[in-house]
């Protein structure tokens, strides 16, 4: 039988009980941080209790943790100190409080500072009170940053709008600002303003802690994804207006609410559908330019992605009380469709993807040819018009460009869609095999 090395046991005993030192070692430091992160949270949730805030979860890695089986749980029998939801590994955890139902304290940050809690308070302008006559001057809290042992908590304070949505600021830090004092660039909310509709809020136990939550959170976790919100430009609205006065005629004015009326029925009316569309062409404009609707365009232009195209529309539309104007082109090609509502027109144009374009066809009815308007990619933000929360092309001042060139701030009463667009161009004509199925006018 062979002699046991001595040394070499030893050797590997030695390592085997520094691995096992280190693994403990490397488990006590976390679950020491999670202790005090999850006291660190409960420190906060008290001060935030006391002062009646109200507070939901919106923090996208806690909330992305959360399983309906972990909800089901509400881990209630779980007694010693854990941290299983709210300690992500990230030194960050975002909170959103409505701040309509909730009226500024002071003592509030004075409270948290005698807590140990190094506070940041961020402010910006009122965008609820800007108008075309007046410019809000008059600031708001938009985010408060608490910070305790390195971890910070957010808080997003989410505003209601005309529209019947929540708002939030971006997050700006002025010139004598500490710009160490958190790592902004980890932070879920603050980069762009941020428009929600109003979530249902539960309350359930996490951690131990009473914390209320979406209780769709899939649903809030997409639309933080898609939350980017545009204001409108009253600045250069009201500078374009001095200019150009609008008409206040009493038929002006009879349009403007027929507008508003079918903008949000065609809404409500997608939203079921659970289709996404945007402002296009001179409803558009009207918004980029004059934050409300040109009263001369008569009809309302609206963008949908013809990858969302569904068969329904017709129908739904009709139920709603739209009767169909016209249909052109095919799915596969140049579709449009136009509906009529108390004598305003509703032109739905779809748009297809083609490389680093994206372009919307036409059809002139009594020929048959085919026209292409081609715009730069973009994405899609969310902005308001007529008390409306409607989507627009993020990059909006490149998409109006493209249709309306760079004289687009000039108003135009005459206007040949086949002719005057600056992106427009010939795309063959539809085969007359093929009119009666392609070119259908009712």
């Amino acid at each position: 039988m062979p002699r046991v090395n001595r040394t070499a046991v030893l050797s590997l005993l030695i390592v085997s009980s520094s691995v096992f030192l280190l693994f403990q070692l490397y488990y006590y430091r976390k679950y020491v941080s999670k202790v005090r992160h999850r006291q660190q949270h409960k420190k906060f949730l008290a001060l935030a209790q006391r002062f009646r805030l109200p507070l939901f979860l919106a923090d996208t890695a806690a909330l992305t943790l959360l399983s309906q089986d972990a909800l089901r749980q509400r881990d209630r029998l779980v007694r010693e100190p854990h941290c299983s939801f709210l300690c992500t590994g990230r030194p960050i955890t975002s909170f959103a409080l409505h701040a309509n139902l909730w009226k500024y304290d002071p003592g509030l940050l004075l409270a948290a500072q005698q807590k140990g809690f190094d506070l940041l308070e961020l402010r910006g302008e009122d965008p609820r009170l800007a108008s075309l006559d007046t410019l809000s001057g008059e600031e708001i809290p938009l985010h408060f940053l608490f910070r305790l042992h390195g971890h910070v908590v957010q808080v997003v304070f989410l505003y209601e709008r005309s529209g019947n949505y929540l708002w939030h600021g971006a997050l700006r830090l002025k010139a004598n600002m500490d710009r160490n004092f958190a790592p902004f660039k980890l932070l879920d909310y603050g980069r762009h303003p941020g428009a929600y509709d109003r979530p249902e809020l539960v309350l359930t136990v996490l951690d131990g802690l009473d914390i209320r939550i979406p209780r769709n959170i899939s649903r809030f976790l997409n639309e933080q994804q898609h939350a980017h919100f545009l204001e409108c430009r009253y600045r250069d609205a009201r500078n374009f207006l001095q200019l150009y006065p609008d008409d206040s005629s009493p038929e002006a004015l009879d349009f403007r609410r027929k507008v508003k009326s079918l903008l949000h029925l065609a809404a409500r009316t997608l939203a079921r559908l659970d289709i996404p569309f945007w402002l296009s062409s001179g409803t558009c404009l009207g918004w980029f330019r004059q934050c409300s609707i040109i009263s001369y365009s008569r009809d309302v232009d609206i963008g949908i992605f013809v990858v969302d195209f569904n068969p329904d529309m017709v129908a739904a539309f009709r139920d709603a009380g739209l009767s169909l104007k016209h249909k052109f082109g095919k799915v596969e090609d140049s579709l449009e469709l136009s509906f009529l509502s108390d004598d305003v027109k509703l032109d739905v144009f779809f748009f297809y993807a083609d490389g680093n374009v994206v372009w919307n066809g036409g059809t002139q009815a009594k020929s048959g040819k085919k026209f292409k308007y081609i715009f730069p990619r973009f994405s899609l933000c969310w902005a308001e018009l007529l008390e409306l929360k409607v989507r627009v092309p993020c990059e909006t001042l490149d998409y109006v460009t493209a249709n309306y060139g760079d004289t687009w701030s000039i108003p135009l009463r005459t206007w040949d869609w086949k002719t005057s667009p600056s992106n427009v161009q010939e795309n063959g004509v539809w085969p007359p095999a093929e009119w009666a199925e392609l070119i259908q006018v009712y």
